[in-house]
């Protein structure tokens, strides 16, 4: 949109108070801004609609159509009659860079395999700031790469206090990154849109508080759309304890999902099949007698029987090798992380 307040490059001096946070300005300084850009992403399926929607947005501003999107807030867009391939090359080349790491060695796997972590182990960083720095740009570019999640969740723990041991963990990631930087995720354009979801927990793997890791991902057909790594608020008795936990957040993310879904008008078949490798969680959705066993579990165990009885999830066990939500909780062998890696749908172009 071109108007008085947005344009991409300034002919003259703007500036602005510094931004609640930043703390690295002296109370009389400001700052100046050098380019700012606003750029509207439109998408649909009626490339008719889509047009009418240009024309009429053309007639309250003037507009600058930029045709199909190629580059868009670090996103780096490819389209070929297959489908759509998303990822963050150029934004991972800026990173690589400013920490001199352009020519670094290559790894294997995001993180040493069975890597663990602890607050107290290596000397305090004389400047946090670069680590915290570091992991947020980490956090932004797992919106295209699922495979560093459980590496990133894990150092974002450290914000407050980051180590020595915790940076040289963060350059491991880097030099992990080096070797795939082309990989980003792929949408096939013939690709089916039934929900499935992997869930899986890390029972008491942190070591400083016992507490465990909640790892899920839900494919639409073969595309992974939605995954996520989060340490648990509470300590679990036992791992099938904290498996249902885990259970427990997936089955809310895949709400979200259904009325997403429901909203744009898309059919799917029900119940969506639920992988679990944990016998027990399925026994404990599956039998309304186990109230021992779950009583901690209360609004958790409510809520995944609860959409169990509705038909909307289909609790199934899966053997652990098989198990893709255990990138999402774990670092594992080079072997085990090869195999689960083929499966996420990450890609290095999208076919043509």
């Amino acid at each position: 949109m071109n108007n008085a307040f947005l344009h991409g490059h300034l002919d003259e001096e703007v500036y602005m108070t510094p931004p609640d946070g930043y703390t690295l300005a002296a109370p009389s300084q400001v700052c100046r801004l050098t380019l700012y850009v606003d750029d509207i992403l439109l998408t649909g399926n009626s490339a008719e609609e889509v047009a009418a929607l240009k024309d009429y947005l053309h007639t309250l501003f003037t507009i600058k159509d930029l045709d199909f999107a190629k580059y868009f807030l670090g996103l780096e867009l490819a389209r070929s009659t297959h489908g759509l391939l998303v990822t963050q090359q150029r934004y991972l080349s800026d990173i690589l860079a400013d920490v001199c790491m352009t020519d670094a060695k290559a790894t294997s796997t995001p993180l040493p395999p069975g890597h663990k972590f602890s607050a107290d182990v290596g000397s305090l960083l004389a400047d946090p700031a670069a680590y915290r720095c570091l992991v947020g740009r980490l956090l932004y570019l797992d919106f295209t790469r699922p495979d560093i999640s459980f590496a990133v969740q894990q150092l974002s723990q450290f914000l407050q206090h980051p180590r020595s041991s915790h940076w040289d963990a963060a350059l491991y990631v880097l030099r992990y990154l080096k070797g795939t930087s082309s990989l980003g995720l792929f949408f096939s354009s013939s690709n089916s849109l039934q929900p499935s979801v992997f869930t899986d927990a890390s029972w008491a793997s942190c070591s400083d508080s016992c507490r465990s890791v909640t790892g899920f991902c839900v494919f639409l057909g073969s595309s992974l759309v939605s995954w996520k790594t989060k340490k648990q608020a509470t300590v679990s008795r036992s791992s099938a304890e904290a498996e249902y936990r885990s259970m427990g957040s997936a089955v809310c993310e895949l709400l979200w999902l259904s009325y997403l879904l429901r909203a744009f008008q898309v059919s799917y078949r029900t119940p969506v099949s639920f992988w679990c490798d944990n016998q027990a969680v399925i026994h404990i959705t599956e039998n309304p007698v186990f109230h021992e066993r779950t009583k901690q579990l209360d609004i958790d165990c409510h809520l995944v029987r609860e959409q169990f009885k509705l038909g909307l999830i289909l609790p199934s066990h899966i053997p652990g090798r098989d198990q893709l939500a255990d990138l999402f909780t774990k670092s594992p062998s080079v072997s085990d992380f090869s195999r689960l890696f083929v499966k996420l749908g990450l890609a290095p172009q999208a076919p043509s």
